[in-house]
């Protein structure tokens, strides 16, 4: 299973911007598609955003639409969520994932992020 490392969650006032990166332990142009979830404590785990392994597809959840971008760069095997206009209610915990091509999906260990209002 691939290792993925997340880093860049923080704190921030609402409106501010937060970039979070998730590094690989392997070449992630191996056909690793890859995104982030997120999880409040006593809730579920929201899908937050997904880009398969070329870049050329991505999809993010409906309350992170216009606001969040990912993104990767397979030399540096990392992927990228661009976090702008930051809300309170986007405090959470921030999971990244990958695919890997006919495989079981790895996860990272997570990172906080906390919006003040």
């Amino acid at each position: 299973q691939v290792q993925l490392v997340e880093s860049g969650g923080g704190l921030v006032q609402a409106g501010g911007s937060l970039r979070l990166s998730c590094a690989a332990s392997e070449r992630t142009s191996r056909r690793y598609d890859m995104g982030w979830f997120r999880q409040v404590p006593g809730k579920e785990r929201e899908f937050v955003s997904h880009i398969n392994w070329n870049s050329r597809h991505t999809s993010e959840g409906d309350s992170v639409k216009g606001r969040f971008f990912i993104s990767r760069d397979n030399g540096k095997n990392t992927v990228y969520l661009q976090m702008n206009n930051l809300k309170p209610e986007d405090t959470a915990v921030y999971y990244c994932y990958a695919d890997p091509l006919g495989g079981v999906r790895s996860w990272g260990q997570g990172t906080q992020v906390t919006v003040s209002p």
